[in-house]
Formats: structure tokens, C-alpha cells, sequence
């Protein structure tokens, strides 16, 4: 009686342990970003917009998906800013524009941009300035140079505040950039 609820044990952890590798296995990867460590963005105290000093300029996409639960549209003005560890930043003063909706709920908007080479982009904060508000769930940022990175904001940009992530040293934190 002992061994065959051993036997019986021993099959069942097999049957469990297989059906996980299948499923593992199979399950369609659709994002191979490097997703950063759930923590709550942060506002940042300051923010230096450097002057693009380098004659090189690379290309990225960014992937902006606004919440279902954010306003149905906005006007708001939207900056972006990221950047990596060797101080390399790339800054986009006006990223949105009304007119042809972007930041809808339950959305997601792509931009093709051009800026200075990065390495690994380790950094990202949104600068919203406006009346209507803005919930955004996620930023993507991707380029030939760097690998794709994903932050997860879910939450609402607080107005004329730049608020995001900074992974460069380790922990995500707002200081003076």
C-alpha cells in the first residue's frame, strides 16, 4: 500500500512537472523587453536637459499604453525624457498631439524617434502639463543600440511634475538628473 501511493505520488509530481515544461514551452513570447522590478514611479526633483553634443544619433520606438481606467481623451502636453547610466539622454519636448489622438483610454501609441546613442536605457520620466489628466499603464523604449526596456507605470501623472523611473544605480528613486 505504501509504495503505490509513493508510485502514485512520484507520477503525479512527473505528470505536473511536464505539463508545466509544455506550457512553458509553448506559451508565444511577444515581448522579450527586460521588464524592470515592480516598484511605484516617483517624482522627480529636477531634471537637466542636456544639449545633444554628439553627432551620432540612433533610432528608437517608444510604446506608450494609456490606462483604461485614464480620461477618454486628453489635450495635455506630454514630454518624455530616458536615458542610460553613462549620462546619454534622450529628450522629446512634445510627444503627444491632440489631433490625432493620441493618449486615448485603453491605448497604445508608438513613436518613431531619433536622439543620442544610449547603452542600456536604465531611466524614464514623463512630464505632463495640463487640465484633463493622464493614467498611463506602461512605457516600452527599444533601439538598435540598446535592448528594449519596459516600465511599469500604472498610475496617473501628477501635472507639471517629471515622474518616472530611475534604475541607473540599482534602485528606482527620484533624484536630480
Amino acid at each position: 500500500m505504501v509504495k503505490h501511493i509513493i508510485a502514485f505520488s512520484f507520477l503525479f509530481a512527473l505528470i505536473s512537472l511536464i505539463i508545466f515544461q509544455v506550457s512553458s514551452s509553448s506559451s508565444s513570447e511577444e515581448d522579450d523587453s527586460y521588464i524592470f522590478p515592480s516598484a511605484d514611479p516617483l517624482p522627480l526633483l529636477s531634471l537637466r536637459i542636456k544639449p545633444n553634443l554628439t553627432a551620432s544619433s540612433c533610432p528608437y520606438t517608444v510604446k506608450i499604453v494609456t490606462s483604461c481606467s485614464s480620461v477618454t481623451r486628453t489635450k495635455d502636453q506630454v514630454s518624455l525624457s530616458f536615458g542610460d547610466v553613462r549620462g546619454n539622454q534622450v529628450y522629446v519636448p512634445r510627444i503627444d498631439d491632440p489631433k490625432s489622438g493620441t493618449f486615448e483610454a485603453c491605448s497604445t501609441d508608438t513613436f518613431d524617434i531619433s536622439g543620442p546613442c544610449t547603452y542600456d536605457v536604465c531611466y524614464v520620466y514623463l512630464n505632463r502639463r495640463g487640465r484633463d489628466g493622464l493614467m498611463i499603464e506602461s512605457v516600452k523604449i527599444s533601439g538598435k543600440s540598446t535592448r528594449a526596456v519596459t516600465f511599469n507605470f500604472k498610475s496617473w501623472l501628477p501635472n507639471n511634475v517629471w515622474f518616472g523611473f530611475n534604475y541607473c544605480n540599482g534602485v528606482s528613486g527620484s533624484l536630480i538628473l
